[in-house]
């Protein structure tokens, strides 16, 4: 994974561990694991992330990864809706 302006990358690897079709995802990624919801809302799709948090960054920090990956996916998928 890396910035678009390439400031900071960092290598990302894991193994999916359980797959739902269209309602969860679950994976390891060295000794620590996520899980993904994906639920329907009257709004459209609900995606909830879960993860084992590491110990060299704060809470803090990690949850503002995540939750940039999320918005930046979200503008994505929202970005390829057919008119």
């Amino acid at each position: 994974m890396e910035a678009k302006d390439g400031s900071f990358g960092f290598d990302f690897a894991g193994i999916y561990t359980r797959i739902e079709t269209h309602r969860f995802l679950e994976y390891s990624f060295g000794e620590r694991k996520a899980t993904i919801s994906f639920t329907e809302t009257p709004h459209g799709i609900s995606v909830k992330v879960a993860f084992d948090a590491e110990e060299t960054h704060s809470l803090e920090q990690q949850q503002g990864g995540w939750q940039a990956i999320l918005s930046n996916f979200k503008h994505y998928v929202e970005s390829k809706k057919l008119a």
